[in-house]
């Protein structure tokens, strides 16, 4: 057994009793009366069939809003449908083909999601921040390895038979 000290044991008792209030204050703040609270959108409450239809308009309008108006997702979007089909005439298998395009949506997800955070930061304020300098220069990174993931795969892809 190890001695502690007389202060050492009341600052033990103490952070107790903090423990104590903190998980009973987490416990009032996220359940009510044996149910979890959560702050809803006004706009959800559809189900079913309709939610999933709905959903798909807001998808296709994202993709819509994303060729009208961002350069970077036109240009990624024409190179990802030149090698989707280029993918095709390669003498590679259904994995390796399935691995090529998967990897070429996967850049098109990164410019959307780096859209969507460019977009966030500049409806906030047009001022120079450096928050969202960090939030634009890490959502191009994603972009940037996205990009290079792709080149890794098609190289590893096409030279899959080959010795090293």
């Amino acid at each position: 057994m190890v001695c502690r000290p007389k202060s050492f044991q009341k600052a033990c008792i103490l952070s107790e009793a903090r423990l104590a209030f903190l998980r009973s204050a987490v416990t009032n703040l996220f359940f009510e009366q044996g149910g979890f609270v959560s702050e809803e959108s006004p706009f959800k409450g559809k189900t079913g069939l309709r939610r999933l239809w709905n959903a798909l308009r807001y998808s296709l309008a994202g993709l819509r809003a994303a060729h009208a108006c961002e350069d970077a997702f036109r240009q990624e979007a024409r190179l990802a449908a030149i090698l989707i089909l280029l993918s095709f005439f390669l003498p590679v298998t259904w994995i390796g083909r399935a691995l090529m395009i998967a990897s070429v949506f996967l850049v098109l997800i990164a410019e959307l999601i780096n859209s969507a955070i460019e977009a966030v930061v500049d409806r906030i304020s047009l001022d120079r921040h450096p928050l969202s300098k960090r939030a634009k220069d890490v959502g191009s990174a994603a972009v940037f390895l996205a990009l290079l993931n792709v080149a890794t795969v098609w190289i590893c892809v096409l030279l899959a038979d080959k010795p090293v």
